[in-house]
């Protein structure tokens, strides 16, 4: 969380003065895709403390309205940035787009969009790479699209997803801008600024998905239920092992239900004991599981454990 918090306040300063760089080069060149990379970049400085204002909200305790506590506060306002990206990002690239392939600008001097455009890259790259350091190493090995799927928390892919889209950004914009004084047609400055829309359009898309997917409620995955099952069924008290449940309330917030068959036998003391062992060795393997929930089936009344 705290590499989190770190790359988001250096992504929000960074995107910060690029956007003040680019949208200075706007004005001297009367560029529309340098128009929509500022915008581009303004967005994303304002996305950075969404994400920050969804941390923050995220870690206010339980209480009797949300007994589980807030955890899922950075889902929203992930979702929210999405939005932004969409409509501010991109609605604005796209339409300004339009309006430059439809009313051309006369071409001026590119040194400043060159210049803005070199440095901005420099620092876009420098933010993917750090963002993709701690992204993967928040969420291991594996393809790049699994991780993102596996991942519940957005703070990481969020940040990820708008350098990567940045990035992509500034290449259009530079290929815009070159064609464009090439072949002497500032129309290709108003395509690369549609360009730069749809990227970020995309963007949008793919980070709306994966928000809207933890709003809604995503359990573990296939290989932590395998090894919670596994604790489970290890314990000599437990016979079999029935419905095992799961449901993130939270990037490290997992509540856990199962329903178990104790073995004949035994006494109300040791289910209880059982139930305790059986919640301690869940918890020491998997940390964020915070809250478990056992139902006993084929016991006595008596000897039902009570719920942790």
């Amino acid at each position: 969380m705290a590499e989190s918090k770190a790359a988001i306040y250096g992504a929000i300063v960074a995107n910060l003065g690029i956007a003040i760089a680019k949208f200075t080069a706007a004005a001297f060149t009367g560029s529309a895709a340098m128009v929509a990379e500022g915008v581009h970049s303004l967005v994303d400085t304002g996305n950075g403390g969404l994400l920050l204002v969804g941390l923050h909200k995220s870690k206010a305790p339980a209480d009797e309205t949300h007994p589980f506590g807030y955890g899922k506060e950075i889902y929203f306002w992930s979702l929210i940035v999405a939005i932004s990206i969409f409509a501010a990002g991109g609605g604005i690239s796209i339409y300004e787009g339009i309006l430059h392939v439809f009313d051309p600008s006369p071409l001026q001097d590119p040194t400043w969009n060159y210049v803005v455009l070199g440095i901005a890259v420099v620092f876009e790259s420098s933010a993917l790479a750090v963002a993709y350091k701690q992204f993967r190493r928040a969420t291991g090995g594996g393809p790049i699209w699994e991780s993102v799927r596996r991942s519940k928390d957005p703070s990481t892919f969020a940040v990820l997803f708008e350098d990567a889209a940045a990035l992509l950004g500034l290449i259009a914009a530079f290929v815009g801008v070159y064609v464009g004084h090439l072949l002497e047609d500032s129309r290709f400055d108003g395509i690369a600024s549609i360009t730069i829309g749809l990227i970020l359009v995309a963007t949008a898309a793919l980070l709306g998905r994966e928000c809207k997917g933890l709003l809604i409620g995503e359990g573990a995955d296939p290989e932590e239920l395998r090894a919670i099952r596994a604790t489970l069924e290890a314990d000599h008290a437990i016979d079999k092992v029935y419905k095992l449940l799961t449901l993130y309330f939270g990037p490290h917030t997992v509540l856990l239900t199962t329903e178990v068959e104790f073995r004949d036998g035994l006494s109300g003391q040791e289910v209880e004991e059982a139930v305790d062992r059986i919640e301690k060795a869940i918890r020491h393997e998997h940390p964020h599981v915070h809250h478990i929930f056992i139902e006993a089936e084929s016991i006595a009344e008596t000897t039902r454990p009570g719920q942790s």
